[in-house]
């Protein structure tokens, strides 16, 4: 069974930096699009980034130039760099892959269980 472990959310004041990283755990086969989500309160669900498996990246346009997400795909890890952080960055981060459950098969979406990311002086 994969799972998403997500870590390095927390509290930064407003202009600071936080680093996010989501490594997939288990038995699968390859792994497609990776990307990040979030979900501020009385908000829906939305996209922040996504990183193909050759590294070519999307980005919202409420983050582009301040966030920066990349993969290690030897490590079946993806990361999230969050600099220049504002308050209405505050969210639940939720990390996303494409990942074929054994080679073969087809591809499903996985979710990570979610870190929380407060800016907030």
């Amino acid at each position: 069974q994969v799972q998403l472990v997500e870590s390095g959310g927390g509290l930064v004041q407003p202009g600071g930096s936080l680093r996010l990283s989501c490594t997939a755990s288990g038995r699968f086969g390859n792994i497609a699009d990776m990307g990040w989500y979030r979900q501020a309160p009385g908000k829906e669900r939305e996209l922040v980034a996504t990183v193909t498996r050759p590294g070519t990246t999307n980005y919202a346009d409420s983050v582009k130039g301040r966030f920066t997400i990349s993969r290690d795909n030897a490590k079946n890890t993806v990361y999230l760099q969050m600099n220049s952080l504002k308050p209405e960055d505050t969210a639940v981060y939720y990390c996303n892959a494409q990942i074929q459950p054994f080679y073969g098969a087809k591809y499903i979406q996985k979710w990570g269980q979610g870190t929380q990311v407060t800016v907030s002086s």
